[in-house]
């Protein structure tokens, strides 16, 4: 495994163009994206499922302009239960490719393009929040059974690559930040800061630490007989 640092220059304000989403709250949605069509009126929205839906109904009878589904992108269906959707080359790449590498750009346009007919993209934004885990194991009579099922695979790992490469991408991963990322865009004629890209980063990562250590703190205290063996159908 090869580990360096960006050796590319780091850009300072990036239009929003390509906007991954993939939401359980979905509050604040309708702002969100009416905001960033405002300063950008070309951008695209892309999605899996319920918050497709949303996006779908939230942009209206021409919704087709600014949104493709995860599925359409990757070329790659949903796996039953939702549990395979954005675990794809198409999706990682486009949060963790660096701007201006060349071997990136190679990748993203004409790798990724031999495996479903379409190119790939850099986001430049992901919008995210993840299953409620901590509400879930908090209600009385859950099981280890729900609270596994429960677990977020996809959007954790969204969201930390996200968080990552916050030299190219803005990670949202709270409805309360919408407003200000919005009145930002609108100060920056339309663009995300270098900095508002850091710090929504950090919170990002604080969050995904959060999560990840609740889920295993739970799991560590069950005890296989009592609490895991019971709720299992075992052949």
């Amino acid at each position: 495994m090869s580990i360096r640092e960006n050796i590319y220059q780091v850009v300072d304000l990036i239009t929003p163009s390509h906007i991954l989403v993939s939401v359980f709250d979905k509050n604040g949605l309708d702002g969100l994206l009416k905001g960033i069509l405002e300063v950008n009126p070309d951008a695209r929205f892309y999605s899996t499922g319920g918050t497709g839906k949303k996006i779908i109904e939230i942009l209206g009878v021409n919704s087709s302009k600014n949104y493709t589904s995860v599925e359409d992108f990757t070329g790659a269906p949903e796996m039953e239960g939702g549990l395979v959707k954005t675990l794809h080359p198409k999706i990682h790449a486009g949060l963790l490719a660096e701007r201006g590498n060349p071997a990136h750009e190679e990748y993203l346009y004409k790798t990724l393009a031999l495996m479903g007919g379409k190119p790939g993209v850099y986001f430049d934004v992901f919008v995210g929040n993840l299953y409620p885990f901590t509400d879930v194991v908090s209600k009385e009579g859950t099981t280890s059974e729900t609270a596994r099922v429960n677990i977020d695979i996809g959007g954790p790992a969204m969201t930390m690559a996200s968080a990552k490469n916050w030299h190219s991408i803005a990670a949202l991963t709270l409805s309360s930040q919408y407003p200000d990322f919005i009145k930002s865009l609108k100060n920056n004629n339309g663009k995300i800061s270098l900095e508002l890209r850091f710090n929504l980063a950090r919170q990002a990562m604080k969050a995904i630490g959060e999560y990840r250590t609740a889920i295993g703190n739970y799991f560590y205290r069950l005890d296989y007989i009592k609490d895991v063996k019971p709720f299992l159908n075992i052949k």
